[in-house]
């Protein structure tokens, strides 16, 4: 019953999170952000404003983050409760203290009024948060300790899914530090204006991000490829499939962004596309975890023992 419990509030969860970041993503786009003022957790200077307009917008977003947070210690508390391995417990741990910075990342982002670094930092703890929430949706360790070095065919599939996380990670964090920086239509999304290169600082980094996306792309190609070239298994190259169809889709909603002159819906559209992206390769990552605890337990040495972390595949 608690392995459903805790399944089922991480289902919850990562539903809420997903949500809340692609919410978030509205309020940006909206220019609602400052809907409740420079303060927090008050809002105007009430615990329940008038609720109309930006406010509106604002405290919403502040109230289904609370949700999350009242879901989020709910988990880690089952989770305390149960009998999981200290690794699952580890990776509540870390879930748990995930959201404490992004709280305090999130107040920082009102009281210092939209800082684009801490707004970005805002939404990379938010992937990191929901990433962790995966690995507890699937009941397995984030960081998993094994007695015996993987084999090739592990060590290939593991670095490159893992590549696949932090790229698309840094991919995710810089377009949003790019919007919040306004300078997403320093290029359009064929080159700079009347130029076919970037000429300042911000055409530097609107390019750099588009350049960054490009090679995201590639890369899941070349990854999803491989699974099929090295048989990886049917449930890795299936959602490596689906990765490649989203990010097609991702960077066609990045061209419309651009051409409609970051409307608002193409804007939230594309984080939204971006962010569930990003959980297809999380979720693959953890699926080839999955993979290495059988053999691990086959061998019957998937104990806790061991010094070497399943993460950096070696």
């Amino acid at each position: 019953m608690k392995d459903i419990n805790i399944k089922g509030l991480a289902f919850a969860a990562v539903s809420l999170t997903y949500f809340l970041i692609v919410f978030g993503g509205y309020v940006a786009s909206s220019e609602s952000g400052m809907g409740c003022g420079p303060e927090w957790p008050l809002c105007n200077g009430k615990v329940v404003p008038i609720l109309e307009g930006d406010t509106l917008i604002e405290f919403a977003h502040r109230f289904v983050g609370l949700l999350l947070v009242i879901i989020s210690i709910i988990l880690y508390f089952t989770i305390k409760k149960s009998k999981s391995g200290k690794s699952l417990q580890r990776t509540g741990a870390w879930m748990i203290g995930l959201l404490a910075v992004q709280v305090i990342a999130g107040a920082f982002v009102v009281v210092l009024d939209l800082p684009a670094v801490i707004v970005t930092l805002h939404l990379i703890v938010a992937m990191l948060f929901l990433a962790s929430l995966l690995f507890l949706f699937h009941k397995i360790p984030a960081f998993k300790s094994r007695k015996i070095p993987l084999d090739n065919q592990q060590i290939i599939k593991q670095r490159h899914l893992n590549i696949l996380v932090i790229l698309s990670l840094i991919t995710i964090g810089f377009g949003a530090y790019i919007k919040h920086k306004s300078f997403g239509l320093s290029c359009g999304w064929w080159g700079c204006g009347a130029e076919w290169l970037p000429m300042d600082g911000a055409q530097l980094l609107q390019s750099f991000h588009r350049l960054l996306a490009v090679i995201t792309a590639v890369y899941i190609l070349y990854v999803a490829f491989l699974s099929f070239r090295l048989a990886w298994g049917k449930s890795v190259q299936a959602r490596l499939l689906l990765a490649v169809t989203i990010v097609i889709l991702q960077l066609g909603s990045g061209v419309f962004t651009l051409v409609t002159g970051i409307a608002i819906s193409w804007a939230v559209l594309h984080l939204a596309i971006g962010t569930v992206l990003f959980m297809i390769i999380v979720d693959t990552k953890i699926i080839a975890d999955q993979e290495t605890i059988k053999m691990d337990k086959r061998t019957n040495l998937g104990k806790e023992a061991g010094l070497i972390s399943c993460f950096w595949g070696t």
